[in-house]
This record gives structure tokens, sequence and C-alpha cells, in this order.
């Protein structure tokens, strides 16, 4: 079976996100009034060749250290699902 790990990868607060001012900046000139800060992330779903939540936890989180997040300026969340 397999564990499904959902990872939310978000910027620090603090950080600059450009890319969250162009889209607020978008969707505003899109006629969106209200909208306030925009802060954009990154998504990523991993299927584990893995039984215990445990251990799938504890790789993903070696995974998100050492390539998918840049943990100076990023934060992440990790969701696991059978």
């Amino acid at each position: 079976t397999f564990v499904k790990a959902k990872v939310h990868i978000t910027l620090k607060p603090g950080v600059l996100d450009p890319q969250g001012r162009a889209i607020a900046h978008a969707l505003q000139q899109l006629g969106f009034d209200g909208v306030g800060d925009v802060r954009q992330g990154k998504y990523i779903e991993l299927d584990l060749a893995e039984t215990d939540k445990a251990r799938a936890r504890q790789a993903v989180e070696a995974m998100c250290t050492k390539l998918l997040a840049n943990t100076v300026i990023e934060n992440y969340t990790i969701d696991l699902a059978d």
C-alpha cells in the first residue's frame, strides 16, 4: 500500500513575495477589489511505498529539508493519508 503525503510550502513571514504582489496587482486589475496581501506557495503530492506513517513522515521531512523547501526562507507542512 501507499501513503500519500501532501506538502504545502510557503514563504516565511517577512520574506518578500514578488509573485504574490504580481497576483494581487493582477486581481485588482481584473476588478477584484478588497484583496489584500497575497502570498503564493507550492503544493506537492507524493505517493510513498510505505505502510508505517512515522517512517513516511520522517522520509518526507528529509525530502523537504534536502530538496523540496528552502528552509532558510520557506516553511512547510506535511499531511499524510492512506
